[in-house]
């Protein structure tokens, strides 16, 4: 696992600055979904040498973050992320340290962190650093806060929320303490901006136990200051699964149909996301009541799909597999407006009428009658139709 690129590269970051003399390891996100045997994609390295002598060392580097310690190194193709040991005093508003001090000791460094199984480093020749028996949590399968938990949470509130999206994405239960802590703290995520809830949700959706991490939430009583009814429709999510976080948006709107702009607005969803809501939630409720040849041409198929999904999930009765809805789509005569072999400029020619609405209303029925089979997707044949049929309905 550790031969992908993105660990040689790391590697390489870690080598270069051990040349230089001073400590380097790989930390985090990254140990973790190692020791699980995960993919990992996002490498972390985390080191002794201070910001400026990280950039003495790299030719090409980045200050993403160097009030923090972070500096961005390119030398080695991919870009590594290397921040220095540091410790943090008091946090602000329960989501910002008040000042930042950089130290030389990696137990210091990983003492600040959330949760034990993300509190462990690991060399360049793979030996584990695990001071706060982070493998022993991963092994039975518990998300615990670094020391006191209370006080990792009024360091940084949103991390009650990831101890929830953990338990979502790992199917880990949270320890008794660190789930009493946030139960007693629960209301401090309103501190907390709403997009870096959002992106802590969008993550979850993810999961593959998004229902161990709904009934977590109640339990835990953060549902309680966030936009939704997850008390109510907690059953709803028994088999919920997605690899997309927007179909998750989607099925919280979908349970919570008086609460939509409610959704929207408190959790900031961007206009693709809000888009992607809208489609959905219109194909769900056109299907209960039967597609027709006009949902399948409008709709992309992970529309289609999704609604789909959601229809099972909610119990409903639909008498066709999800396969035939890809089928279906596939064997429509045309997939697009631009393959209708007329447009608008045609239909002005032949009416000598002002562009307006009316060229719309015109189009989808030509559309729909290309797609129903009454006419051939050809212009003479269009323009047949258009003058004789159409018009003449009109």
């Amino acid at each position: 696992m550790m031969n992908s690129e993105e660990w040689q590269v790391a590697h390489r970051v870690v080598n270069r600055i051990e040349e230089a003399g001073f400590e380097a390891v790989i930390v985090g996100g990254a140990v973790r979904d190692y020791l699980l045997g995960k993919e990992v994609n996002d490498i972390d390295v985390a080191t002794s040498a201070l910001p400026t002598e990280v950039k003495r060392i790299f030719s090409a580097t980045v200050d993403v973050g160097i009030e923090h310690g972070t500096i961005l190194v390119l030398d080695e193709g991919l870009p590594i992320e290397v921040t220095t040991y540091r410790t943090e005093s008091t946090y602000i508003d329960y989501r910002r340290p008040e000042q930042v001090t950089f130290v030389r000791n990696l137990e210091k460094d990983l003492q600040r962190r959330d949760f034990t199984i993300n509190a462990m480093a690991i060399t360049k020749d793979g030996d584990i650093v695990d001071s706060f028996n982070g493998k022993d949590d991963l092994k039975n399968g518990v998300i615990r806060s670094v020391g006191d938990a209370s006080v990792r949470f009024r360091e940084d509130a949103l991390r009650m929320l990831r101890a929830i999206r953990f338990s979502a994405q790992l199917g880990f239960t949270i320890d008794e303490s660190t789930l009493k802590a946030i139960k007693q703290d629960s209301d401090l995520i309103e501190f907390i901006a709403r997009e870096r809830i959002a992106m802590e949700f969008s993550k979850m959706w993810k999961g593959q136990n998004v229902y161990q991490g709904i009934l977590a939430l109640i339990e835990s009583q953060l549902a309680t200051y966030l936009v939704g009814n997850f008390q109510e429709n907690k059953n709803h999510w028994e088999q919920f699964r997605t690899d997309k976080s927007e179909v998750g948006w989607a099925y919280l709107c979908l349970l919570n149909r008086d609460e939509i702009q409610d959704i929207f607005d408190f959790y900031r969803l961007s206009n693709r996301e809000k888009t992607f809501v809208r489609k959905v939630l219109n194909a769900y409720n056109a299907l209960l009541k039967e597609w027709n040849v006009m949902d399948y041409f409008s709709n992309d198929l992970i529309v289609l799909e999704t609604a789909y999904d959601f229809a099972i999930w909610q119990n409903k009765d639909i008498p066709f597999e999800k396969t035939t809805i890809k089928e279906t789509k596939d064997h429509l005569t045309i997939q697009s407006v631009d393959e209708l072999a007329i447009n608008g400029n045609h239909l002005m020619k032949w009416t000598d009428k002002k562009r307006g609405p009316w060229i719309k209303v015109a189009l989808d029925a030509a559309i729909v009658a290309v797609l129903n089979g009454y006419v051939k997707n050809d212009e003479l044949t269009l323009k047949e139709w258009f003058m004789n049929d159409f018009i003449n309905e009109r």
